[in-house]
């Protein structure tokens, strides 16, 4: 309101004062319900060789020649946070990491209600997990956004339990997305990166645009950041949590293609441009990529909107996708750019003792009486090398028919069916640890792929 009073200009405030229920109000008034505090209790053992950097394998078996008296155990707790997104059926998303060890799993709602939660699946490659919990009542839940089309300096909002305080909200804007982040163990592609402040409990809660709509779920990964915070897209979490609730794990898509990492020399003799992407090292045959066109030799740009630099860079993007989806790719080819779309699949199962062939240099079976008479072996579960390639690592360092595989990674193995799983469920991976038994002992063993 403007007034003129003898010649001076006065500017009059309303009685009722400026409207204070701002975009930003409305966004955490309508999602907060959602947001809940996880904690996961967990034991903790320390013994008379902890804390001085020892092999946990050296610690088991000085374990079992001392006293266990020196043996101390205490509870530990881990905290994040996790956000509902399904009301009816009591699903929660967060971070795997926020349940990777694995104990009691506590979620407290807004409104001080509790509830002990079990897991659906995790995934600790995008870092994310679905926990369940089970209400006689609909919960709140938050809805489903869009992060394809989010823009950089729109304003979005976090909310989680930092350092223990529950329902914390820090607001900021989109400074960056597509940004890939490399841990000890892992390389994450494609995360949001905005200046909300994400500390040590937000992991799991939700980012919000300012109309209230999930886009991403944060997390505190990069302990180095400051001022800096990143999530994962949620257009990429809606595919994991699909195969989370319906396998309990997430499918990884089939291709067919093996790449290599460009090297300077090559990438000049090709005349490639900026010496960027991966050689197609061999396309699998009947394969979704054969189909597609894809060749040997062919060099790969990028997949979806990823620009390849590396092998590793590959197989992060890949894992973006799901079975099922159209991938496109932008290849080099005798000088000219090639696109491509290709349809990835589930990889036929029946595959999978060839690919252990090919991978591991080794022919396994199902354990038998006969079998363990003639190879002195105390395994009760696992499968048996039968037959084992001459120039693989694995005979080259010992290994030999009749030693029984009873581990791959962290998956057991009691028998074909599992062995086969695991090797497809890993053969993406850089390498992989191998428990190996011959007669009553055993042995860890990390073989590269």
């Amino acid at each position: 309101m403007l007034l003129f009073f003898w010649g001076i200009f006065i500017f009059c405030i309303p009685a009722y004062g400026y409207q204070r229920e701002n975009p930003v109000v409305r966004a955490v008034q309508k999602v907060g319900p959602a947001v809940v505090n996880i904690s996961s209790e967990y034991e903790v053992r320390s013994g008379p060789f902890s804390g001085f950097g020892m092999d946990p394998f050296f610690e088991s078996f000085f374990r079992d020649f001392f006293d266990h008296g020196f043996e101390r155990r205490y509870k530990k707790n881990s905290l994040g946070s996790g956000v509902i997104i399904d009301g009816t059926r009591g699903f929660i998303l967060t971070n795997s990491h926020v349940i990777e060890r694995r104990g009691t799993i506590t979620v407290v709602l807004k409104d001080e209600r509790e509830f002990e939660a079990q897991i659906v699946g995790a995934d600790p490659d995008s870092d994310l997990a679905v926990l369940r919990i089970s209400s006689s009542t609909r919960l709140p839940a938050v809805e489903m956004g869009n992060s394809d089309d989010i823009m950089i300096g729109e304003t979005v909002i976090a909310i989680g339990n930092p350092f223990g305080f529950s329902h914390t909200v820090t607001t900021g804007v989109i400074s960056a997305v597509n940004r890939s982040i490399r841990t000890e163990d892992r390389e994450y592609h494609e995360f949001i990166q905005t200046d909300a402040s994400i500390n040590p409990g937000n992991s799991g809660g939700p980012l919000l645009n300012i109309n209230g709509d999930l886009i991403g779920i944060n997390t505190a990964i990069y302990a180095k950041a400051q001022g800096i915070g990143f999530a994962i897209p949620i257009s990429k979490a809606k595919r994991i949590v699909s195969d989370l609730i319906r396998h309990g794990e997430v499918i990884q898509p089939w291709v067919g293609l093996t790449v290599q990492d460009m090297d300077a020399r090559l990438a000049q003799y090709l005349k490639l441009p900026g010496n960027k992407g991966v050689l197609v090292k061999s396309v699998d045959q009947g394969s979704p990529a054969e189909k597609a066109g894809v060749r040997d030799s062919d060099i790969i740009l990028s997949v979806g909107s990823i620009n390849l630099g590396s092998g590793e860079d590959y197989h992060g993007a890949i894992k973006s996708f799901a079975a099922g989806d159209r991938i496109k790719m932008k290849l080099w080819r005798s000088g000219k750019d090639i696109s491509v779309s290709i349809n990835a699949a589930v990889f036929p199962v029946e595959r999978a003792e060839s690919l252990a062939y090919s991978l591991l240099g080794i022919k396994v079976e199902n354990l038998s009486q006969a079998k363990h008479f003639r190879h002195g072996t105390t395994a009760a579960e696992g499968v048996m090398i039968s037959e084992i390639l001459r120039q693989s690592y694995l005979a080259g360092i010992g290994a030999r028919p009749g030693d029984v595989i009873r581990q791959l990674d962290d998956m057991t193995i009691k028998n074909m069916d599992d062995f086969e799983k695991a090797i497809v469920k890993y053969r993406n991976k850089a390498s992989v640890v191998i428990l190996l038994q011959r007669g009553s002992q055993g042995y860890y063993i990390t073989v590269k792929f």
